[in-house]
């Protein structure tokens, strides 16, 4: 039974920032610290820190042949079965996870060539050179070192949807990147079937490590060595081509060099500058979240009902006895749409120390489409505002203030107002763009034939098919993040 199902939420996974996992069995998906390392917000920037932290304490331990402080950092990490992410625990099957971290990675890593020659700098690096670390393992580390910020992340979603917490859980040892030591204390927990639930932000998992052995294999050291070969005259793998063109096929190099771990490992050792290279430029280009269709399969769980849950929307009665039922319909409607461009969403956010409030914040961490192009465009938006209008009546000037209010340079000067109608939308549009020119940011107002066309332009996208015949100027293929409606609104804001 799935969370959703367990606490009666009446969400599925697209309308979900967690990963709506089983609570007894695993979803084959894992916390890639790649994909944190990514995130700009302050609860990424936390789980940086720790992360950070916690393994240049564990090198420097190593390094220093301090045994005794490597002991207690690696044998504090237990087996995550809280998260229910991953299909098989691999190495921590019958042995203890803390003790295999404790004796034989501490051991392996200690005895590391790659460690001593500073190849081994961050935790997703030994995957490539620690045997028995793979995408498993390397998820079930990251998840014991941050397990304070998702403590907090499933405290945050369980207020949000009426999960009950149950006070005096034992928290597990909590990495504390300041003192550099491991902490303990209770907490208060999701306790489905007696057992502890710790939720994990949909936007931080992936299928595969964002550093991936195949691509540095087949992209980086596999061109490395055919060049090394082709320019050697005594290379016996060359083939002469006509014209004189020397040349080596891969085929050729997996036979002489092998592609196996140990072997891409140790011609890595040999050259340090490829592996240097590869994860410089894997750095620059941030991992791609995971998919709602990707989540579906890897979940078995159907995909976003845009058109359902818009349904749900427009269906809502008009007026302020329903209003907390739309501002819920709404959020649902938009995380979905919105995702993975907008994540981790927060409702009823206080600000000014709970003199105000927000009645939902998302966080920005599009990469591509219109909240990237924002950030391109220099308009602060680390966080975007919706507020949410169920009225009968127009929305004026004071609605309008009020969402502006909210808007600061550090959180962020975007916002969404979401309302049923307008009398004269032409009339509130040209007041959003007196708030713009005024410099007190930019508010794009949706009703709900605008929801419409937000649905019909990401099912347009979902379900885009190349023409027939081909066109005399190539097409580029809308993409879902591209968002037309809000690019307009923002044109009418800036012209």
């Amino acid at each position: 039974m799935r969370v959703s199902e367990y606490y009666s939420l009446n969400r599925n996974q697209g309308t979900l920032d967690f990963v709506d996992v089983d609570t007894v069995k695993d979803v084959p998906v894992y916390i890639d610290p790649s994909t944190i390392r990514h995130l700009s917000d302050d609860w990424g920037k936390e789980c940086i820190q720790m992360l950070t932290t916690f393994f240049d304490s564990v090198l420097d331990a190593v390094r220093n042949g301090d045994k005794t402080r490597s002991d207690y950092l690696l044998g504090n990490l237990g087996e995550p079965n809280e998260t229910h992410l991953g299909i098989s625990k691999g190495v921590s099957a019958g042995r203890g996870f803390g003790k295999w971290m404790r004796e034989e990675f501490a051991s392996k890593l200690a005895q590391s060539q790659a460690a001593k020659s500073g190849l081994i700098e961050d935790l997703e690096d030994t995957a490539f050179f620690i045997d028995k670390v793979g995408k498993d393992v390397i998820s079930d580390v990251t998840t014991n070192i941050i397990r304070g910020p998702l403590i907090t992340y499933t405290q945050q979603m369980a207020l949000a949807f009426d999960i009950p917490l149950i006070g005096g859980v034992d928290s597990g040892p909590v990495w504390n990147a300041q003192s550099l030591k491991w902490e303990n204390g209770l907490t208060d927990l999701p306790l489905p079937d007696g057992k502890r639930l710790l939720l994990v932000p949909k936007a931080i998992v992936r299928r595969d490590l964002h550093l991936s052995q195949s691509d540095y294999y087949r992209n980086h050291l596999v061109p490395t060595l055919q060049a090394e070969e082709e320019a050697d005259p005594r290379s016996k793998l060359v083939t002469v081509l006509k014209g004189g063109k020397r040349k080596v096929y891969k085929k050729e190099i997996d036979e002489k060099y092998g592609k196996t771990k140990p072997a891409v490992r140790r011609e890595t050792l040999e050259r340090p500058s490829v592996y240097r290279h590869f994860k410089e430029n894997k750095s620059k280009v941030a991992p791609d979240v995971i998919s709602h269709a990707d989540l579906s399969v890897a979940s078995d769980t159907p995909p976003p009902d845009y058109k359902a849950l818009l349904q749900a929307v427009l269906d809502t009665p008009v007026g302020n006895a329903d209003a907390n039922k739309y501002h819920a319909r709404v959020e649902a409607l938009l995380t979905a749409l919105f995702y993975p461009s907008l994540i981790m969403p927060e409702m009823e956010h206080e600000i000014h120390d709970g003199r105000k409030r927000i009645d939902i914040t998302y966080t920005n961490n599009a990469k591509e489409g219109f909240f990237a192009f924002l950030v391109r465009h220099k308009v602060p938006v680390q966080y975007a505002f919706v507020e949410c209008k169920n009225y009968g009546h127009e929305v004026n000037n004071p609605e309008l203030d009020q969402l502006s209010s909210r808007f600061s340079p550090l959180r962020g000067k975007f916002g969404i107002l979401a309302c049923r109608s307008f009398k004269n939308k032409d009339r509130f549009l040209r007041r959003c763009r007196d708030t713009a020119l005024d410099h007190r940011g930019f508010v794009v107002a949706l009703d709900d034939a605008d929801m419409s066309r937000l649905v019909d332009d990401v099912t347009s996208a979902l379900n885009w098919t190349p023409p027939a015949t081909p066109p005399k100027q190539p097409q580029v293929p809308p993409q879902v993040e591209d968002f037309p409606l809000l690019h307009e609104r923002y044109k009418l804001l800036v012209s």
